[in-house]
């Protein structure tokens, strides 16, 4: 303004510096915000994260177990079993590969029909002596997600440790998933 008081000027000049810092201060909220969310997004990832683990044994039985170790709810997309890196397309056909046809109903079988306990395993039985030597060539893959959707791919098995490694996406089910 053309003759303005030096007053005004100072108040102009003022009010100026006070809207920046007042922009400057919301800008500031604005990334806390912004921060806090990310946060609580981590934690909350945090609280639903399944971590999957396979595993074989043969104390006090030949098993194979799959458990989820970690704090939250995993689903199963995909799995793909392999014996001797071929898939297979449930238990039936391990047993078959592993041990041959015609012993599929003892060796898996939880309990003993008859007596209604765990089946016994004679460790000097030869079958069983193979179950233990082969049970290290079955191999699986398995994509699971978490109940956000972020999804793992774990491989495990045979005589490597298993890993587990990020995934955009677990693949549909397809002709060589697993149908147990």
């Amino acid at each position: 303004m053309i003759g303005a008081m030096p007053e005004q000027r100072e108040t102009r000049g003022a009010s100026r510096y006070d809207a920046v810092i007042a922009t400057l201060v919301g800008f500031l909220a604005l990334c806390v915000s912004g921060y806090t969310a990310y946060v609580q997004r981590q934690q909350v990832r945090a609280a639903v994260w399944p971590i999957l683990e396979f595993y074989s044994s043969n104390a006090p039985d030949i098993h194979f177990t799959l458990a989820n170790k970690g704090v939250g709810p995993a689903i199963i997309r995909n799995v793909i079993v392999k014996v001797d890196g071929q898939p297979v397309k449930n238990w039936y056909e391990v047993l078959d590969r592993l041990v041959g046809s015609g012993e599929t109903t003892t060796v898996f079988a939880p309990f003993d029909p008859a007596a209604g306990k765990p089946l016994a395993f004679d460790k000097s039985n030869p079958l069983w002596v193979k179950m233990n030597k082969d049970r290290d060539r079955v191999t699986v893959e398995i994509c699971y997600s978490s109940t956000l959707g972020e999804c793992w791919t774990l491989r495990a098995g045979g005589l490597t440790p298993g890993t587990t490694t990020e995934t955009r996406r677990c693949p549909s089910p397809s002709a060589t998933s697993f149908q147990q």
